[in-house]
């Protein structure tokens, strides 16, 4: 039987043990549908009582555009090194670690202006799944690696190659690009990007094929 969208809705729920708190990560390339298959179980998990899932994507860890700037990175803006990967590890841990925190804040990121936000993000003590997303969660090298130890269990996103690039030249377009823009920032920075990505499949517990995706409008 393929893989279905409810079967990874009993899959999240089951990873909270012995009342600690689980991280789940979704990977993949970009416009592969993490932030869209997040959400979906983030409000179908919520909705089965009180709630008790928190999203937390890496986006928050973009580093700002002026700090972009002095590194001379810039026109590379979601490559690996234009995050602060170290802090997003850190912030997972701190998440697991639960202390005695009330609530714990997380970065979030502002797609219109394209830049990350401090504190966006409230994380309850009561939150039991802390479901979050990003493109390098399997990537193996530098401040990256310590990543992957922080979360339970991590799935990769699987979306045909050709709607995968028409579902990112939308969003980029959605968000101010022209046509001609978007497409040229796919193929420049956005498709190097993701051959990269590809190559952490592996390391996945999970595949997540089209499938069991979420449908997204078009």
């Amino acid at each position: 039987m393929p893989l279905t969208f409810d079967d990874l809705v009993l899959r999240a729920r089951a990873l909270p043990k012995g009342g600690r708190r689980a991280v789940l990560g979704i990977a993949g390339s970009p416009g592969a549908g993490k932030s869209t298959l997040a959400e979906h179980l983030v409000r179908r998990l919520n909705g089965l009582g009180d709630p008790w899932v928190a999203h937390v994507p890496m986006d928050g860890f973009h580093l700002a555009d002026v700090e972009l700037e002095r590194l001379g990175r810039r026109d590379r803006k979601g490559a690996p090194d234009t995050f602060d990967a170290a802090g997003y590890a850190a912030l997972l841990r701190r998440l697991r670690e639960e202390r005695s925190e009330d609530i714990v804040y997380a970065p979030g990121f502002e797609r219109v202006l394209e830049q990350p936000v401090a504190g966006a993000i409230p994380v309850p003590a009561t939150a039991r799944l802390v479901v979050t997303e990003g493109n390098y969660l399997l990537l193996d090298t530098g401040a990256w690696a310590r990543v992957r130890s922080e979360i339970d269990e991590v799935w990769f996103c699987e979306l045909p190659e050709r709607e995968r690039i028409r579902r990112l030249v939308a969003r980029h377009e959605r968000f101010g690009k022209s046509h001609e823009e978007a497409v040229a920032w796919v193929r420049h920075s956005d498709e190097r990007n993701a051959e990269l990505i590809a190559t952490t499949r592996g390391r996945a517990d999970l595949v997540v094929p089209e499938s069991a995706l979420p449908r997204v409008e078009a």
